[in-house]
C-alpha cells in the first residue's frame, strides 16, 4: 500500500542491517527515510528532516531511545510526531515505561517488515482520519487546548506528555460519561497498538497526580469518567 502523502519516518538503531532492512521496506511503501544510529544522532536528524514517525531503538551507544524519546517530547517541535519503540528485550521492557516516555506504540524484535508496515498505515490512516474536534475544553477553572497541548488551571499550567494529554482531553470532551478501559485503549491508543488495561491506570493515576485525585472518577467494575458533580 502506497502512503497517500509522503511520510517521513526517521528509523534510529545502532545495527546497520536493521536500518538498512527498515529502510528498503519503508520506501518501498512511498515513506521518505532518514536514519540515526543513536538518540543523540536522531535528535540532529530530526531537526532538519522533521520526521513524521520515528522508530527507535531501546538501547543504543551515546543516548538511549528512552532518554530520546523523553528530549522529542519535551520539544514542542515533536508533539505530533509518532515515536515507536524498536526493542530486543521483550522479557525486560515493560510497555508502561515505554509509553511513559511518550511512545505511541513499541515492536518486539525481531522485526517483521510486513507486520511493521501494517503498524505504520493504521497510524496514517488515522492522521488522515480527521475529525471536529472543539480545540478548547473549558470546565471550571480547567483549560484544555488540543491545538497547543496547553493544560491550565487558573493560573497554573500543568504539563503532561502527549498520552496522559489525550486521556484527559478524551474524558474531558464529554464529562460525567463513563468510559471502559477498553474504550479508552481503543480511542487514545487506537485498536492497532497492542497496550493492556493497566496502561490506562497508570496513566489515569498520574493525570490525578497532576490534575486533582476527585477530576477523574473510578466507576468499580466498568471504568473511568470526567467528573464534574
Amino acid at each position: 500500500m502506497q502512503v497517500q502523502a509522503k511520510y517521513k519516518v526517521l528509523v534510529v538503531d545502532d545495527d546497520p542491517d536493521i536500518v538498512e532492512l527498515l529502510q528498503y521496506n519503508l520506501e518501498k511503501e512511498g515513506y521518505e527515510v532518514a536514519q540515526a544510529g543513536n538518540g543523540k544522532e536522531a535528535q540532529d536528524v530530526a531537526r532538519t528532516f522533521k520526521p513524521d514517525i520515528i522508530l527507535l531503538d531501546v538501547m543504543m551507544p551515546v543516548m538511549d531511545g528512552i532518554t530520546a524519546c523523553r528530549q522529542f517530547r519535551d520539544n514542542p517541535k515533536f508533539k505530533d510526531t509518532r515515536i515507536l519503540f524498536l526493542t530486543a528485550r521483550s522479557e525486560e521492557f515493560s510497555e508502561v515505561a515505554a509509553f511513559d516516555a511518550g511512545a505511541d506504540d513499541f515492536i518486539v524484535k525481531p522485526i517483521k517488515p510486513r507486520a511493521l508496515i501494517s503498524r505504520l498505515a493504521a497510524f496514517v490512516r488515522r492522521d488522515n482520519q480527521q475529525t471536529d474536534v472543539t480545540p478548547v475544553i473549558e470546565i471550571g477553572d480547567l483549560r484544555i487546548d488540543r491545538t497547543s497541548f496547553n493544560v491550565q488551571r487558573g493560573d497554573q499550567k500543568i504539563t503532561l506528555p502527549k498520552k496522559e494529554f489525550e486521556l484527559l482531553a478524551f474524558l474531558a470532551a464529554t464529562p460525567n460519561k463513563v468510559f471502559s478501559r477498553d474504550e479508552l485503549l481503543n480511542n487514545v491508543w487506537g485498536n492497532d497498538v497492542f497496550v493492556i488495561a493497566r496502561t490506562v491506570d497508570v496513566h489515569i493515576r498520574k493525570v490525578r497526580e497532576k490534575i486533582g485525585e476527585d477530576q477523574i472518577k473510578t466507576i468499580k467494575g466498568v471504568g473511568y469518567k470526567f467528573n464534574t458533580d
